[in-house]
């Protein structure tokens, strides 16, 4: 949609939340709003290839933001929402914990088409998140973009660039209409995006340390994403601090949904190489231009923490099988899901769980868990690897072993998906309660 199109919708969404905050901020009603943020379902299209007729897709725009949204850790958020689709929808956040987080599957409707709706969102930890309309997407017309949203840390990151790198797939048909997730794609052929661009070129001086935020912006492609001669040093998986560590071979591999927040000390021109699993494709460069005069940089100190637990005892812990990748009546598609359903498991609060996680399908499942990140178990489920994760891409007659301490209180969705264009995404819930 062109800008002028959008300017009505923009002023009035603002002058809302202006309005609102205001209210809220003066009138004493609960805590100060500390950010704004209005967003919107609405069409847009698809920049396709020279020659090509432009996509028609859907996307979740921030209207009040120009560029990237970003808030701070500890922000008590308004957030209102205007859905001009065709269909219900409500934003989707991944990466946010806490008992605040929005889910529209568990008990709060979706916004009705022409229609605006106002929540106040807490931020409780700093990181990379994703906001989508994925769970929707059995009645969505057309596949839709996602909206990265970054949190930023309360303390100082050492760090001279921050910049996101959304890759996205896409399956387009024979006359340049999209298929979306979910549905078979037939004689489609794949196309990769990042930032929206088929070609995206970030420019830096030599010696800048870059802080990129990679996102699997896709919906069912295991991608990885390299960028040639430089060292990729990763500080956070989705959204949480890691231990700093060089990806291997300087790849960064992402599940459909999955963050990675990564330093790179740019040196020479490169270009950024994406792999699908079949084949590798340029999909961008880093264009040098100029150079810092400054001393060598010591290499990188973690990342402040969000205050997840630094222990979970596992031999107290809660254990429970979670099949994958088979039929089981107890997977339900999101447009049929109900709270009144048989439960994964329930925890009480503080209570460590173990989740075995098991793929008998022919091919790999991506696991999501909602409300909590968790920790990957070691094979001999004596330790864990030294980071956070939300999402998990598990191979075919593979089983993993996750642990988490439930401390959200409340009902949270897990999904799975199998990593194939048409597959259903399917989910049930967990209660922290």
């Amino acid at each position: 949609m062109k800008p002028r199109n959008l300017d009505p919708t923009r002023r009035e969404v603002l002058t809302g939340l202006g309005a609102s905050a205001a209210g809220l901020m003066s009138g004493g009603a609960g805590p100060l709003v500390t950010a704004q943020l209005a967003l919107q379902a609405r069409p847009a299209t698809l920049a396709s290839k020279a020659g090509q007729p432009a996509t028609a897709i859907w996307e979740l725009a921030a209207v009040s933001h120009l560029g990237t949204v970003r808030l701070k850790r500890g922000d008590r958020c308004e957030v209102v929402f205007r859905n001009d689709l065709p269909v219900p929808l409500a934003p989707v956040w991944y990466g946010l914990n806490g008992a605040t987080a929005p889910d529209p599957l568990r008990g709060r409707a979706p916004a009705a088409p022409d229609t605006t709706e106002t929540s106040i969102i807490s931020m409780p930890n700093a990181g990379t998140l994703l906001a989508d309309f994925r769970l929707f997407e059995g009645s969505l017309k057309q596949p839709a973009r996602p909206l990265p949203i970054i949190v930023a840390e309360t303390g100082r990151v050492a760090a001279d660039r921050d910049e996101v790198l959304l890759i996205e797939e896409w399956r387009l048909r024979p006359d340049g209409t999209a298929v979306p997730p979910g549905q078979d794609p037939k004689d489609a052929t794949p196309l990769y995006t990042v930032n929206g661009r088929t070609s995206f070129e970030l420019s830096a001086a030599a010696k800048e340390r870059l802080r990129l935020r990679f996102i699997n912006g896709s919906q069912r492609t295991v991608l990885a994403i390299k960028l040639g001669s430089h060292e990729v040093r990763v500080m956070a998986l989705d959204g949480q601090p890691a231990e700093p560590f060089p990806a291997r071979n300087g790849a960064l591999v992402l599940a459909p949904g999955a963050r990675a927040d990564a330093f790179v000390d740019a040196a020479t021109s490169a270009p950024f190489l994406l792999h699908d699993g079949k084949e590798a494709r340029q999909v961008g460069s880093l264009a040098i231009s100029g150079k810092l005069e400054r001393a060598p940089l010591l290499p990188p100190q973690p990342l402040p923490s969000n205050d997840l637990p630094e222990k979970l005892d596992l031999r107290g812990a809660l254990r429970f099988d979670v099949a994958l990748g088979a039929a089981d009546a107890a997977w339900t598609r999101p447009a049929n899901f109900s709270t009144a359903s048989a439960p994964v498991f329930r925890a009480k609060p503080g209570r460590t769980v173990v989740l075995t996680l098991k793929n008998s399908g022919p091919i790999a499942t991506i696991f999501n868990l909602h409300g909590h990140h968790f920790r990957l178990l070691d094979t001999l489920d004596d330790g864990w690897k030294p980071y956070w994760l939300d999402t998990l891409a598990i191979e075919p007659g593979q089983t993993q072993r996750i642990a988490f301490a439930a401390i959200s209180p409340g009902r949270w969705l897990i999904e799975s998906v199998a990593t194939d264009w048409a597959a259903p995404r399917l989910v049930r819930w967990y209660g922290v309660e």
